[in-house]
């Protein structure tokens, strides 16, 4: 007798779920600790930019390595190799007894993280085209949660010993071991690369660049610009990140029957107007408390940008395909679309910090300017309306 197909899914739904959360956790375990990394280290603005732009390039390798590696081996295989990384390197840079083995583990732990994003978003898109309906939304729903859950930790812990950190690194361990979704093996065609419009990809690219130049500048820099500018309490500057968590987190979680409903065009370009109210208060806070409450909407306005870049992507690259050779083409390009991802980490991340390494208001100004582009790109977005509309039927 054969498995119930629908169990199967809903398990492997729940072990993708599970790789996202643990990501986002990890992720903004080690980032809401920013200022106390700079301190540990004596790290200046600029320095800490060179650390992340080490980071974000190599989370590229990761990537590309991802798209090589996926069609040989599977993406639940690499997948669970990529949280083996990251469980390993992050115990290397919070147990490092030198500055260069600190840094020698988060350049481990960003070939980790490139993994996991590419071969998470993998694991996500195959589920959402065996299953016929948007899961993007809530699979990135689980990484906003996994967020949370590490702010709220990084504000319970910040009189423990350094060290006790560490513990964070036997998450991704756990989340090896989980049921991912395994390849349709059916034979695929080899010539994939032609069939694949990438000038309509791009245009969706850039809109995640976008939205992660807006969430690495809240995420990376959010805690330090409370510390900076306000001289905010030490153990509160996560505030900065646990409220825009929050929020993006609950939209996310609702945002698979968002789109259904209002569509990924028009949900793109309410979210943009948002987003550019809210980091106006942010740059024009007169507080703290202010600032954290511009933080707070930015999460809801920029909530379903990347999930929905995913799902527009995938549907174009996969149009009009057999499922062997549609999921071939679309690992390739899930991959390689991931690049976009550190693009928009890079400038949020290095640029934020560059620019406004004389005062982060003035770095808050990149992902305000940048963010009006959502507006333009939103009609690039069709495809993921397309998948929205098949699912009602």
């Amino acid at each position: 007798m054969s498995a119930d197909p629908s169990a199967h899914l809903g398990r492997a739904r729940l072990a993708i779920a599970a790789a996202f959360l643990t990501q986002g956790l990890v992720f903004i375990s080690l980032t809401t600790r920013l200022p106390r990394i700079q301190d540990r280290w004596d790290l200046g603005e600029l320095a800490l930019s060179g650390v992340l732009l080490m980071m974000v390039l190599l989370a590229g390798v990761g990537s590309l390595l991802a798209e090589r590696l996926a069609p040989r081996l599977d993406s639940a295989v690499v997948l669970r190799a990529g949280l083996l990384v990251v469980a390993v390197s992050v115990a290397v840079a919070i147990l490092a007894p030198t500055t260069i083995v600190f840094v020698l583990g988060l350049a481990a732990y960003g070939v980790g993280l490139g993994l996991v994003d590419a071969t998470g978003n993998m694991q996500a898109v195959a589920l959402e085209h065996r299953i016929g309906r948007v899961v993007l939304p809530s699979c990135h729903g689980a990484w906003t949660l996994g967020g949370v859950i590490g702010a709220v930790l990084t504000l319970a812990t910040t009189d423990v010993p350094w060290s006790a950190i560490a513990f964070v690194a036997i998450l991704p361990l756990l989340a090896a071991g989980a049921p991912f979704l395994a390849r349709d093996h059916g034979e695929a065609a080899t010539a994939t690369e032609t069939d694949v419009p990438w000038r309509a990809i791009v245009m969706i690219g850039l809109a995640l660049v976008v939205f992660y130049t807006v969430d690495t500048a809240a995420a990376t820099w959010g805690p330090v610009y409370l510390d900076d500018v306000f001289a905010a309490p030490e153990e509160l500057v996560a505030l900065a990140t646990l409220p825009y968590l929050v929020a993006s987190g609950l939209v996310r979680l609702v945002g698979d029957r968002l789109t259904e409903r209002v569509g990924a065009v028009r949900l793109l370009r309410v979210g943009a107007l948002v987003a550019f109210v809210s980091l106006a208060v942010i740059v024009a806070a007169p507080s703290w408390p202010v600032a954290v409450i511009g933080f707070t909407l930015l999460g809801c306005g920029v909530a379903v940008v990347a999930p929905l870049s995913f799902s527009a992507a995938a549907a174009l690259a996969g149009r009009d395909a057999d499922p062997a050779t549609r999921q071939a083409r679309v690992d390739a390009v899930v991959a390689r679309f991931n690049q976009f991802n550190y693009v928009g980490a890079l400038l949020g991340a290095v640029m934020t910090g560059a620019v406004g390494a004389s005062s982060l208001r003035i770095g808050f100004a990149v992902p305000l300017v940048l963010v009006l582009a959502l507006f333009w790109l939103a009609k690039a977005f069709a495809p993921a309306d397309e998948l929205s509309a098949g699912a009602q039927h």
